[in-house]
């Protein structure tokens, strides 16, 4: 099983990536039907996602086997093997069908490290799969089959015009082989949570996640999370694990996947922008005094530049060993992990703005951004 640090909310919590060492997951969507009687609902458009009611309401809720119809067949079980040995084992989804071949979406470290990919299809055939891309920061992956036993692909949705408290359900393997199949409901609890998690020796690495309080367990990352429709909305990825905290599950939206597929079926890997600087948190202090480096302690947040790369942008925007970054394109920087998630919405070549402070005096400077190998 594999684990990830998570910060919360100034919590360490460690997140357990559902994908590994389980079988086939399959979620069965749930309807929630509102008989109005004079009832006027307003769907809210801001981030919150929360409804908004004008009167009291009647809730008859039912399940809807038509929309787990909808997703069952696309569901699968994929198992990961290095070195001719099954080494852990997670959940995907078709979204495409394409001539001779059908395309699986699932999470990275479902596939991570994998010299074969086993597919189990609902009703137990099992198929080899090849992994055509994966990313580790996004924790996507996409594998292609064989079409020819392939039924059904998933419908995708989107998570922007879901709410909180809407019913969501999944599909994937819990646990194991014998527990495929398996459907669990719940709400949407949250959307737009930032979540740490340790990426290898890459450092912390920030995910814009939905949170769901419908069962994942080990086995069931990379499988679908779906609105009471059977649409996909989002991949599931993480939960936490505390001996005080229950159903608190994470999705990548799946808007977020949706805008890489491409890259990741053509086999490309994902060009992230470089702004030609190391770093470090404010409140490393002890790392900060091994560099050298003094922080006024009034600041409580953003990053310290620890050494600036010859010729990069940083250089070329006049930016400095000691300078504290606090913003970039005016969002407060909490974080070299948040850092990291802020430049990463931005491509190479695009101009940001870099809000820092130098000897007590706040300044600005705008960074040319350049690709991360060079």
């Amino acid at each position: 099983m594999r684990e990830k640090i998570v910060k919360w909310i100034g919590l360490l919590l460690v997140v357990v990536v559902a994908g590994s060492g389980g079988g086939l997951v399959t979620y069965h969507f749930l309807e929630e039907r509102l008989e109005e009687s004079n009832t006027i609902i307003e769907k809210s458009t801001n981030t919150t996602g929360v409804v908004k009611c004008s009167n009291d309401i009647t809730i008859d809720e039912t399940g809807i086997a038509t929309s787990v119809g909808k997703i069952y067949d696309a569901t699968v079980m994929i198992q990961n093997y290095q070195g001719g040995r099954l080494t852990s084992s997670g959940s995907g989804f078709y979204y495409k069908k394409d001539g001779d071949y059908a395309y699986i979406l699932t999470n990275h470290h479902v596939v991570d490290g994998s010299d074969r990919i086993v597919v189990t299809l609902s009703n137990d055939d099992q198929i080899e799969g090849e992994v055509l891309g994966s990313d580790e920061y996004l924790d996507l992956a996409v594998v292609r089959t064989s079409s020819e036993k392939v039924n059904l692909v998933a419908t995708i949705g989107t998570s922007e015009t879901t709410n909180i408290g809407d019913t969501v359900f999944t599909v994937g393997t819990p646990i194991g082989y014998e527990y495929r199949g398996s459907v669990t409901r719940g709400s949407l609890s949250g959307k737009n949570r930032m979540v740490t998690v340790s990426v290898n020796a890459s450092g912390d690495w920030v995910m814009n996640v939905l949170q769901i309080d419908a069962a994942i367990n080990p086995g069931n990352s990379g499988g679908p999370l779906l609105n009471a429709n059977g649409e996909v909305i989002g991949i599931n990825s993480l939960k936490l694990v505390e001996d005080q905290i229950e159903g608190m599950g994470f999705a990548i939206p799946i808007e977020y996947a949706m805008k890489y597929v491409d890259e990741l079926e053509a086999g490309k890997e994902i060009e992230r922008p470089f702004v030609g600087i190391t770093m470090l948190n404010v409140t490393d202090s002890y790392r900060l005094y091994q560099y050298g480096i003094r922080v006024d302690p009034d600041i409580e947040e953003g990053v310290v530049v620890t050494e600036v790369s010859e010729g990069s942008g940083a250089e070329k925007a006049g930016i400095r060993r000691g300078d504290v970054i606090i913003a970039i394109e005016g969002e407060s920087v909490s974080s070299a992990a948040h850092l990291k998630y802020l430049l990463y919405q931005h491509e190479v070549g695009d101009e940001i703005k870099i809000t820092y402070i130098r000897n007590g005096n706040q300044k600005t400077a705008d960074v040319t951004l350049t690709k991360l190998e060079d």
